[in-house]
């Protein structure tokens, strides 16, 4: 089953180009069947880059999925048009009212500031605590990944003396994990932080487990399956071009 998106995302026309499954509005309520609700709060300056890379993702599933793009208000984002804001996304506030199947919190390029001195972190912490009440399942990004295990466990994000960036290699520490069928023992994913968490302040909150690790990267995935979430340190949702625009974008900085 396809995922559903508008017909003028940008997204659209690189998801059918490659063969992903969408679906117009028309069809879907021709269908008649309801389908999951996926909200994705994009905190990423290139967004239609990670709407891409997202729906590309979550458009591989078998279930028909309906993605709702969400922003926080606080902040007015500068490298995405307003015309593409204002067509495509709805500010938090606007969708709260809503209960979302599942609902996915991106990272942002903002890691070397403390969680408390970012301009909408007040807003994310409101948006953290409304996913335990509204949304079913939740998964947090690299730096989203990083602030959500801070306000729930109070885990503390530490600087690294250089970028943690390339691809790694990571071991799968719990083969019995649903989130991790399909994974092989050992396999590749794409870093790219400034930060990281470590394995010692994660033991202290026992909430938490770690399902990914790397021995150069550290930990990669923690599940919390009382609260149905799944915390993500690095970028399985990266294309083939991530890093090196990336890199690209480090360079000319």
């Amino acid at each position: 089953m396809p995922i559903k998106i508008p017909d003028t995302l940008p997204a659209r026309e690189t998801l059918v180009r490659e063969g992903v499954a969408v679906l117009s509005d028309s069809d879907a309520i021709r269908q008649d069947i309801r389908p999951l609700q996926i909200g994705l709060l994009n905190l990423m300056p290139n967004k239609i880059r990670t709407e891409t890379q997202i729906a590309r993702l979550i458009g591989a599933s078998p279930l028909q999925i309906e993605m709702t793009l969400v922003m926080v208000g606080g902040h007015t984002p500068k490298n995405t048009s307003q015309d593409h804001l204002i067509s495509f996304y709805q500010n938090w506030d606007a969708v709260k009212h809503r209960k979302f199947d599942g609902f996915i919190i991106t990272g942002a390029p903002i890691e070397t500031l403390p969680f408390e001195d970012v301009t909408y972190w007040q807003e994310l912490t409101q948006i953290f605590e409304w996913t335990r009440a509204y949304v079913h399942s939740s998964f947090f990004i690299c730096w989203g990944a990083m602030a959500a295990a801070y306000h729930f466990h109070g885990v503390p994000k530490h600087l690294l003396g250089e970028k943690a960036f390339g691809v790694y290699r990571h071991r799968n520490l719990d083969q019995a994990s649903p989130y991790l069928s399909g994974f092989s023992d050992d396999f590749q994913i794409p870093v790219s932080r400034w930060t990281e968490v470590r394995s010692s302040d994660i033991a202290k909150a026992s909430a938490l487990k770690i399902l990914m690790e790397s021995d150069f990267t550290g930990p990669c995935l923690l599940s919390e399956p009382d609260a149905r979430s799944l915390y993500c340190f690095n970028h399985i949702e990266y294309d083939a071009t991530s890093l090196k625009e990336e890199y690209e974008r480090d360079v000319a900085a």
